[in-house]
């Protein structure tokens, strides 16, 4: 038994290359090791959600200042929420390769290739995110992979498609997240302030307002939508209120994008965001996911891809947004006050928030 665990050791990261969803279902060593009903799909997406959503909530509580508010902590697990479904999204690289490779454009040679990288990329930012090392970095490429996405599969889709609700749904949310990502990367970079990182982040700030407007029309016009993103999922029968939930949506969304396209009350506009959806995700979608738990597309990422908006309005609220524009003084304050938020201490003092 020692001796075939060590063999599947020795050839698992050159049978992963090769075939990775059929070797983690069908390879004889692993089967001499594990029961015979054991599945990685989609278990391991479910284990790796559970153990970073545990991992990084203890690490980001723990290295909080003891003068953090609840909301200040709730504002500090924002880059959790965007790493643990990083991490989710790059299991399924592996387990469905080629599913996840048919959403690569015709024109672009070896999509397996593609497939894995991309996959062990996402596994590896998200671990580096939770661990808080190197997370600036991490979160930066993921912001910049997203823009990238954009522009060679969500753009040309909606161009094509201009009438489809749902791919500019898709545009709009990517874009969202690759903004909350951007923003993570733009506050923990040394010397942001000095070399024009938070124009950046005044940037960001404005195509979340709009993204969030237009999904608070989207609610207004489809009101029957899960609360979070509105894509295909509609409320379950079973939760009361079935069209006040997305009206609700819809009128929260709008009233703090337009708050953010103002540039007023950010930090509560955001915070308030990204609480609201987060409730959405424990009362809406997690039941959704217990529904259909052996479904990962129906079940795992609907939870999933709402918690990665949570986190980016959560890294919205926990920059100095609305410092920009106002005098250098009152900008050294705000970032002084974000970086207690984020368990991080002021330039002068002592950083607690990794690399």
């Amino acid at each position: 038994m020692i001796g075939a665990l060590c063999v599947g050791a020795i050839h698992l990261p050159h049978a992963a290359l090769r075939d990775a969803h059929g070797f983690l279902q069908f390879s004889p060593t692993l089967a001499l090791a594990l029961p015979v009903w054991f599945s990685w799909d989609p278990l391991l997406s479910y284990f790796a959600a559970v153990f970073l959503l545990v991992l990084g909530l203890s690490i980001a509580i723990k290295r909080a200042p003891p003068q953090a508010s609840a909301l200040d902590k709730i504002i500090l697990c924002g880059p959790v929420f965007i790493a643990m479904p990083m991490a989710v999204f790059g299991t399924e690289h592996y387990l469905a390769p080629t599913e996840v490779g048919r959403a690569i454009p015709a024109w672009i040679p070896a999509h397996t290739f593609w497939v894995y990288l991309v996959g062990t990329c996402l596994i590896l930012g998200g671990l580096s995110i939770v661990l808080q090392k190197y997370a600036w970095l991490s979160a930066g490429l993921f912001g910049v992979m997203l823009l990238c996405f954009e522009a060679l599969m969500h753009i040309p889709r909606v161009v094509a498609a201009p009438h489809n609700r749902l791919t500019w749904a898709i545009a709009f949310r990517d874009l969202s997240f690759s903004c909350g990502a951007l923003l993570f990367a733009a506050m923990r970079g040394q010397g942001w302030r000095i070399k024009g990182w938070h124009q950046l982040i005044a940037a960001t700030r404005i195509v979340i307002g709009i993204v969030l407007l237009f999904f608070g029309v989207e609610y207004f016009l489809h009101p029957e939508l899960l609360p979070g993103v509105p894509l295909r999922q509609l409320t379950p029968n079973f939760i009361p209120g079935n069209l006040l939930w997305g009206y609700l949506t819809g009128v929260v969304y709008v009233v703090a994008g337009t708050l953010l396209l103002i540039n007023k009350n950010v930090r509560l506009a955001a915070a308030s965001i990204g609480l609201f959806v987060l409730l959405a995700v424990i009362f809406f979608c997690v039941p959704i996911m217990v529904q259909y738990g052996s479904d990962i597309g129906r079940g795992l990422n609907v939870p999933v891809d709402t918690l990665l908006l949570s986190g980016a309005t959560l890294c919205l609220a926990g920059n100095p947004t609305g410092s920009v524009g106002k005098s250098k003084q009152e900008t050294a304050n705000a970032g002084d006050r974000t970086n207690a938020a984020e368990g991080q201490w002021p330039e002068h003092s002592r950083r607690t928030y990794g690399n």
